[in-house]
């Protein structure tokens, strides 16, 4: 114990990096689950939204759901008016609800404000429209 407690402060500079790097990891893999959702993959948001009756929420802005398409089913609400329209999903406060935008980052963040404002089950789609499309899921331009 002594060996590492020396190590740790003859070389703290590296000690702190490795230390903020398994930090940074571990937030990486359970970030999600600390923040009270999950991130779920498109062949699992499928079977949420066919099996639980899930509604899909696409927090992309106007002119990316132009050029990338969106989900056929989903209601596009943009993250920066999302706050101001949680009190128009108060109806689905008890239903799961699968936020997407382009990558998975903004929806995470949509995420996070949903189950801080009470929403039961929120779960973000890893990767967004990209893993979407990626996965050969249908998109439509309307």
């Amino acid at each position: 114990m002594q060996d590492i407690s020396a190590f740790a402060i003859n070389n703290w500079e590296l000690f702190t990096a490795w230390f903020l790097t398994i930090i940074m990891l571990t937030f990486n893999l359970y970030g999600d689950k600390i923040r009270g959702f999950e991130s779920i993959t498109p062949e699992a948001a499928i079977r949420v939204l066919n099996s639980e009756g899930a509604i899909l929420i696409d927090v992309r802005n106007k002119d990316e759901l132009i050029k990338d398409g969106k989900v056929q089913e989903s209601s596009h609400i943009p993250l920066g008016a999302l706050k101001s329209k949680l009190d128009s999903l108060e109806q689905h406060r008890n239903t799961p609800v699968v936020v997407i935008c382009r990558s998975g980052q903004r929806s995470a963040t949509a995420c996070a404000q949903m189950k801080k404002s009470g929403f039961e089950q929120v779960y973000n789609l890893k990767g967004g429209i990209i893993s979407w499309k990626g996965a050969g899921l249908p998109t439509t331009q309307k």
